[in-house]
């Protein structure tokens, strides 16, 4: 039998494999359609309506050289433009001029960087679409004569229309999402990929002053491990490393506590088990914002955990002990960078297992009893029970959520953002410099460089290992996750 790496190797790379394998099968249709394709289907590639017009689809054809037109027009007015000064992003800067005869400044607009990189972007993603729309429209067209000559019935206009809310209903329900994923999702993040290898920053702000490319200079800045050359370098793996941190105990601090408080709420010898459910879960109908604001007041340094802390000597007792500094008089719940970290994933705790608990509550009631009858029978008691059939159960179940809860919380912004700003101050020097702060995540760090100190740049290559961490990461534990699966001991 294969092991769980050989499973989990061979899923990955069958994926690949077949990835791949599309692309080859898709490129083999379009030059055999170039290669065994009739005059209509060769002259195609010049003008887009021709196959269509060879097998009497006047209407679709005319369409698809209206759309030719278009991106011939748009190449013309919109893309040549803007792409003539993509390389350099622009050579003009935007300056005044004294007007003798009016006796006033008049100013000069010069070129504008970003516009100039956010069109370019949109253009060259629309010849990419325009080029897969051409190859489509080849092999359409040799399609079309394959039917001609077989003598299959060719739909006309009215029969293809009729298909989208039919046989091709699915193609008409996905157009809009489609446009609507491109617009929000893809072009945002092609602009913010070509951002990263820009110098756009305050010092380089558009109209007033112009930016341009300077390459890997930006990610080779921030993966440096010298902090004397580069506090961006210093602050990115110290945030990193939390980051994790934070992802790590975040994700299954919640995830054990939900487990077991759902266990002791549905355990027989329990009082009053409704009553206690309902006590959590009042606790999630509490907006997350409103309760972390009202605990960052509470564990504030004048806050009334720190003056219950010090009426009763647990401040003096922490003191004695060295978790508190002999000079403070309080507590640095949310001030010093351990006692922060430690509070923020406390707080954490408090917020998320409520959640968790419900979840668990409707997994471990639908355990199967034939399974925790036949091990009672064996022997086994409650711990066995536990690690051994609801464990791998709630795991089964509860898997890809478990994943996509440690990918949402490497990008929490709300817990930590909420609990720290106007709180927290660094004293590391370096990290200050970069702008970062020790309880800051990646995506915090992202915020602030973009709200605050319009680091456009540095932002947009913490943006793409962001990116990259959480993909890399999704894409190995589904696979992993996937490739054990035992879907079968649960039917």
């Amino acid at each position: 039998m294969a092991s769980n790496k050989e499973v989990h190797a061979s899923s990955i790379g069958e994926a690949f494999e077949m990835f791949f394998k599309n692309i080859k099968n898709y490129f083999a249709d379009f030059g055999k359609a170039l290669s065994k394709g009739d005059i209509a289907v060769k002259l195609s590639t010049v003008l887009m309506g021709a196959g269509y017009f060879a097998r009497k689809k006047f209407i679709v054809g005319l369409l698809t050289m209206l759309m030719e037109a278009a991106f011939i027009f748009m190449c013309i007015f919109y893309a040549a433009p803007n792409l003539a000064k993509f390389g350099t992003l622009g050579d003009t800067v935007r300056s005044t001029q004294f007007d003798p005869l009016t006796m006033q400044n008049t100013v000069i607009e010069g070129d504008n960087s970003f516009l100039i990189l956010l069109n370019s972007v949109i253009v060259l993603f629309l010849f990419v679409v325009f080029i897969l729309l051409w190859i489509h429209n080849i092999k359409r067209a040799y399609e079309l004569q394959q039917d001609y000559e077989k003598g299959v019935h060719i739909n006309t206009f009215v029969e293809d229309v009729k298909s989208l809310f039919n046989g091709r209903f699915n193609v008409t329900l996905l157009a809009l999402p489609t446009v609507g994923i491109v617009l929000m999702n893809i072009i945002p993040i092609l602009i913010l990929i070509a951002v990263a290898f820009t110098n756009y920053d305050q010092q380089h702000m558009p109209p007033s002053a112009l930016f341009t490319w300077v390459g890997l200079a930006n990610f080779k800045n921030i993966i440096n491990l010298s902090s004397g050359s580069s506090a961006f370098g210093y602050a990115f793996f110290k945030v990193l490393g939390w980051t994790l941190v934070w992802a790590f105990f975040s994700t299954f601090t919640c995830f054990l506590g939900g487990i077991v408080m759902a266990k002791l709420i549905t355990y027989r010898k329990v009082k009053f088990p409704k009553f206690w459910r309902t006590l959590f879960v009042v606790t999630i109908a509490v907006p997350q914002f409103v309760t972390l604001l009202l605990v960052r007041y509470f564990f504030g340094d004048t806050g009334i955990v720190n003056s219950f802390c010090a009426s009763i000597g647990i401040t003096d007792f922490l003191k004695s002990i060295g978790l508190v500094a002999s000079h403070l008089s309080y507590i640095p719940f949310l001030t010093h960078p351990g006692w922060a970290k430690f509070m923020i994933i406390m707080i954490n705790i408090w917020v998320g297992v409520p959640y968790q608990m419900l979840i668990a509550t409707g997994v471990l009631l639908n355990i199967p009893e034939s399974q925790i009858e036949s091990a009672k029978l064996d022997g086994a008691n409650t711990w066995q029970i536990f690690w051994h059939i609801t464990m791998p159960y709630v795991l089964f179940v509860e898997g890809p959520t478990l994943i996509t809860d440690f990918v949402r919380n490497i990008n929490n912004f709300n817990v930590i953002y909420l609990l720290t700003q106007d709180t927290f101050v660094t004293t590391n020097q370096t990290l200050a410099n970069a702008n970062a702060k020790e309880v800051d995540l990646l995506v915090t760090w992202l915020f602030r460089l973009t709200n605050d100190y319009y680091n456009y740049k540095m932002a947009s290559v913490i943006g793409i290992i962001v990116f990259v961490i959480c993909a890399v990461f999704s894409l190995i534990a589904f696979s992993r996750f996937l490739a054990n699966g035992r879907e079968e001991s649960y039917q």
